[in-house]
């Protein structure tokens, strides 16, 4: 089969390679659509700490079962499925404790990082992901409108940790993928207004077709939100970004008694300064999120099928896996938000 396999930064070749063989409680997914990342372009520009090469990358995909392993129930072949790219152990520490998203088993059978991904022909799944975080793709929904099950299942966790209620005025910084997730998932909480702001006027126009009442542009923007709000600031801000700069720049723009929700993953090693007056005398809630849980998962797929959240308009491109580089490196330029990557 061809898959895309990461050597290095910067270097990620297609190539044939074998079939995944499967084992007990597994099932072997041919893929129809993979969609790209943040995460992925990361691992390509700068590498990852669980990417030994050569990995086969790629977590966001959905496709047909194509093998069914011993003792697996429930599915079948030919059954279009989507997955979530990892699953909690449910026995450690902070699974017991009802933080499966932090499970400390998680790297083990994480899709696209410790396990083979898919930005391949075939992806094979590990018994947990069988189990816990793989469904049936109702009938109506397209396998591109599935694969946004993992990005949504992130976001739908991010929102929760949020606790908007009406009628906040919510502030979420960038337009990427993530940031228009987000803006969806706050209105269908309740929130009065949603402002956001981005670099890319072309992004911010997306983000006001998708619900957005208020766009600002990356020239002081908590000024500009304040500004809305009688010098008060956002009741919830929401980073999608990751970089140290936008987690104080969400800091300064939340309001005394507010919450910052930290959702972008910044590069590591990076530190951020926060102003200890403003945590301190503003009593702010700073919330940094990672990942989802397996009822997460649930939700998104929930999301999708009613057509709560809107997706379609997220994938800017449709590219052949053989042109996977190229896609990523559209990604980097700004010039694509998300890119479907077909066999």
């Amino acid at each position: 089969m061809k898959a895309a396999r990461f050597y290095g930064p910067g270097d990620l070749r297609v190539e044939e390679v074998d079939v995944p063989k499967i084992g007990r409680g597994e099932l072997l997914i041919r893929n129809h659509v993979a969609l790209t990342c943040g995460t992925d372009l990361k691992m390509f520009l700068r590498g990852h700490r669980l990417a030994i090469p050569p990995l086969i990358i790629g977590h966001e995909f959905a496709g047909t079962v194509e093998k069914v392993g011993e003792e697996v129930e429930g599915f079948e072949e030919g059954m279009r499925v989507v997955a979530a790219n990892s699953a909690p152990c449910m026995s450690c520490y902070y699974c017991r404790i009802g933080k499966p998203n932090l499970c400390d088993r998680l790297d083990e059978v994480l899709v696209g990082f410790s396990s083979p991904g898919a930005y391949a022909e075939y992806v094979r799944l590990p018994p947990r992901i069988v189990k816990q975080n793989t469904y049936e793709i109702p009938k109506d929904v397209p396998f591109e409108a599935a694969a946004f099950v993992e990005p949504l299942a992130c976001v739908v966790h991010g929102i929760e940790l949020s606790n908007i209620k009406a009628p906040d005025l919510v502030f979420v910084i960038g337009a990427g993928p993530i940031g228009l997730l987000h803006v969806q998932l706050a209105k269908i909480c309740g929130a009065g207004t949603v402002v956001v702001a981005d670099a890319s006027p072309e992004r911010l126009q997306r983000a006001a077709l998708l619900g957005a009442d208020k766009t600002v542009t990356s020239d002081d923007p908590a000024s500009q939100v304040k500004a809305l709000t009688d010098n008060r600031g956002a009741d919830v801000t929401i980073e999608a970004v990751g970089k140290p700069e936008t987690w104080e720049l969400a800091v300064r723009a939340t309001r005394k008694g507010g919450t910052t929700v930290l959702f972008g993953g910044c590069p590591a090693g990076s530190t951020a300064s926060i102003d200890t007056g403003i945590m301190h005398y503003g009593e702010l809630t700073l919330k940094g999120v990672f990942h989802h849980t397996p009822s997460d998962v649930h939700e998104s797929l929930r999301l999708i099928s009613a057509s709560q959240v809107k997706v379609a308009s997220l994938v800017t491109h449709r590219m052949k896996l053989t042109e996977v580089e190229a896609a990523l490196r559209l990604m980097q330029k700004g010039a694509a938000i998300k890119v479907a990557i077909t066999p």
